[in-house]
Order: structure tokens, then C-alpha cells, then sequence
């Protein structure tokens, strides 16, 4: 795919990451109740787990179908979240000549919580039953930032209404209508 230009020079594309319970797809989820319809939401644990029920690790197939997932979203139209995990050395690549490759703005952001409150985050969620705290410490990243600055950094501060108003107004979707499909 590279290369390739994809989507318009109108449509947005909008990468979120960072460590596992830091809020990714609560704040993706804020973002389509925010804008509404035209709003398409690419989340890795959905194709990852969900879709093709595989393990992340390098070269595995997930990371192609993100790309491909949100690069058919934005050619059709619609505004893009890719959101998940994503560590740098596995997904950098994809994520990079996506970016390369939009024609419209791109925003990258990564939700930085440190290890203590990730734990005390995942605690509450379904999978904790599953993921214990040893696997969650394996897991964690501190600041596995993308190279060339191209995310902004939230930290836990922010709170969620608070996070998902600033990226709808620093990727304008603020001022976009919805559109009704």
C-alpha cells in the first residue's frame, strides 16, 4: 500500500495509543458520540482479538488489517480513530506510511498513565479476570512514543470529557457536520 494516497483532503485521520487501560477506547468511543455518524472506529483489540483471534506480535496479520481497515474508511468518506496498544516496533511502520499516505490532517496522540494507575484501571475490567496483573506489568511500555514527535502526549490528569474535547477541537472534527449514512 504504499504510497497510495488515501482518503480526501477533508477527512481526518486520528491515531490514539498507549498502554493497556490508559483510556484509548473510552476516549474513540467519546470521539462517535462526539461527532456522530461518518465517524469510523479501527480498534485494534476488535480486529486483533475479535476478527482474527490471534496473539500481537510482530508481523502478525492484524497490523495489515488496520491498515487496510482504515484506509477503506477514509476512501469511502469517512473521518478515522485507529486506536489500540500498538507498540512502536511492531505497528511504527504501518502507522508511518499511513500517515504519509492520508491526504487530509492526521493527529496522533498517546495516553500516557503510569504503571500504577494502569492497574488500578484494568482492576475494574472484565478481562481482568483473564489478564492478570503479572501479565499486565509484562506488557506495559513506559512512553513508547512513535519516532519524529508526531504524537501528543495526554497525561492521566485528563480527565475523559476534558481529553475527548481537546482532540475534537485540535483535529477540527469539531467544526464537521456528521453525515447521516
Amino acid at each position: 500500500m504504499t504510497g497510495v494516497r488515501v482518503g480526501t483532503e477533508e477527512t481526518r485521520l486520528v491515531v490514539l495509543r498507549g498502554n493497556s487501560a490508559s483510556g484509548k477506547s473510552s476516549v474513540a468511543a467519546g470521539l462517535r458520540e462526539s461527532f456522530g455518524r461518518g465517524l469510523a472506529l479501527v480498534g485494534q483489540d476488535n480486529l486483533r482479538r475479535v476478527v482474527l483471534r490471534e496473539r500481537d506480535r510482530p508481523g502478525a496479520a492484524n497490523i495489515g488489517l488496520i491498515d487496510l481497515t482504515a484506509r477503506y474508511a477514509l476512501d469511502a468518506g469517512f473521518h478515522v480513530v485507529v486506536e489500540g496498544i500498538m507498540y512502536a516496533d511492531r505497528y511504527g511502520a504501518i502507522l508511518a506510511r499511513l500517515r504519509a499516505d492520508h491526504r487530509g490532517a492526521t493527529h496522533g496522540y498517546y495516553l500516557d498513565v503510569p504503571l500504577d494507575e494502569t492497574l488500578a484501571r484494568h482492576s475494574t475490567k472484565p478481562i481482568a479476570d483473564v489478564v492478570d496483573a503479572t501479565r499486565l506489568r509484562d506488557w506495559y511500555r513506559p512512553r513508547d512514543l512513535l519516532p519524529g514527535g508526531v504524537e501528543t502526549v495526554i497525561g492521566a490528569d485528563s480527565a475523559l470529557p476534558e481529553t475527548v474535547d481537546r482532540i475534537m477541537r485540535d483535529t477540527g472534527l469539531v467544526h464537521l457536520p456528521s453525515v447521516d449514512r
